[in-house]
């Protein structure tokens, strides 16, 4: 395993990584700190932990798009059969699955940000 540090909206972190996987983690946080700063751009400083959960929506709101084209570009106009349709529904599932772990995730940030504020 290998340790990192990543800077996200001027803070920095400490993140563990398989070996190998550095750059790449790296790349994923740049793009994440990239959203960031473009979020406080439009919206200001409003916390760490709700820029992080609406990059996090931001993000999968992008990824959802990206299912929905990559379904329409595989429909190509075809009659669609029943094995061909449940192929396209899985993005949608994918999309309320990652839905519901960042409905998680931003409980559990909210939960972490409300215990460091009162310490």
């Amino acid at each position: 395993m290998s340790q990192i540090s990543i800077t996200i909206n001027g803070r920095d972190y400490s993140i563990v990584c398989d070996d190998g996987q550095e750059q790449h983690l790296s790349r994923l946080a740049g793009y994440l700190d990239k959203r960031v700063a473009e979020l406080v751009d439009s919206v200001g400083q409003i916390g760490d932990a709700r820029l992080l959960l609406m990059v996090g929506l931001l993000i999968a709101d992008e990824l959802a798009d990206a299912y929905a084209e990559i379904a329409a570009a595989r429909g190509g106009g075809d009659v669609a059969q029943p094995q061909k349709r449940a192929k396209e529904s899985e993005p949608a599932q994918m999309a309320d699955n990652m839905a519901a772990i960042l409905e998680t995730a931003s409980r559990r940030i909210e939960a972490i940000a409300a215990r460091l504020e009162q310490a």
